[in-house]
């Protein structure tokens, strides 16, 4: 365990790569988001507003699953760490540094239920099919979304590592094929009611929770691929 921790530090060296960019992205779209809000309520319209630029940073967490394995895997083979040690101390990071971004999430949120929308009714943060659980799992969902883009980020990393670009190319084609194939499908069979329908009874929580679970068969999957990676 204190190795695994050792790696959570070494990880962390580059706080930037988890923590503040993701936070300079996240204030970024957020003081876009006010101005844009602000210039429309000056124009006398009416209505809530959202604003969709809260995905950045949950989006460059893909990002971040990429880089924590090509830029700090080498290294750590230099220093004799396990590839297991060296995968499990970087999704303790990830998950650490996903639980911090759920917490601005949430904290946002209730701000903006006890302001109003900043005054504006503009909501950044607070999205109701998500809130629909409560603060809980709003948190717990925001965790998971930034949780999984680390996730698929670092499993394509490793495919990389391990197999070249020509494995990597391929294997997105071959994902993207199967989700033609899956919507030609639905469309076929006449299953969008159906595919709707299960997801309006989930929830943001009950998803949330089958999101943990893809999690945890991509981050089985990446760790396979990891064991045989070269440096």
């Amino acid at each position: 365990m204190s190795r695994t921790v050792n790696v959570v530090r070494m990880q962390l060296v580059n706080r930037q790569t988890y923590i503040w960019v993701p936070l300079m992205v996240l204030g970024g779209a957020f003081v876009l988001s006010l101005a844009i809000w602000a210039m429309i309520r000056g124009v006398g319209a009416e209505g809530d507003l959202y604003g969709g630029g809260s995905q950045a940073p949950l989006w460059y967490f893909g990002v971040v699953g990429v880089q924590a394995l090509t830029l700090t895997f080498p290294f750590s083979q230099a220093m004799s760490v396990t590839r297991r040690e060296f995968f499990a101390g970087t999704l303790l990071t990830a998950a650490i540094a996903s639980a911090l971004l759920a917490v601005v999430f949430v904290v946002g949120g209730l701000i903006e239920q006890a302001t109003a929308g900043w005054g504006m009714n503009g909501y950044f943060f607070y999205l109701p099919p998500v809130w629909e659980a409560g603060a809980l799992g709003a948190g717990l969902a925001f965790f998971t979304i930034a949780l999984g883009f680390f996730t698929v980020g670092f499993a394509i990393a490793t495919v990389y590592k391990r197999f070249g670009m020509l494995a990597l190319t391929s294997t997105i084609i071959g994902l993207c094929a199967l989700l033609v194939l899956g919507l030609f499908a639905l469309i076929r069979f006449d299953l969008w009611g159906a595919m709707f329908g299960w997801f309006a009874e989930q929830g943001a929580l009950g998803l949330s929770v089958w999101g943990l679970v893809a999690v945890v068969v991509v981050a089985g999957l990446a760790f396979l691929t990891l064991r045989r990676a070269t440096p």
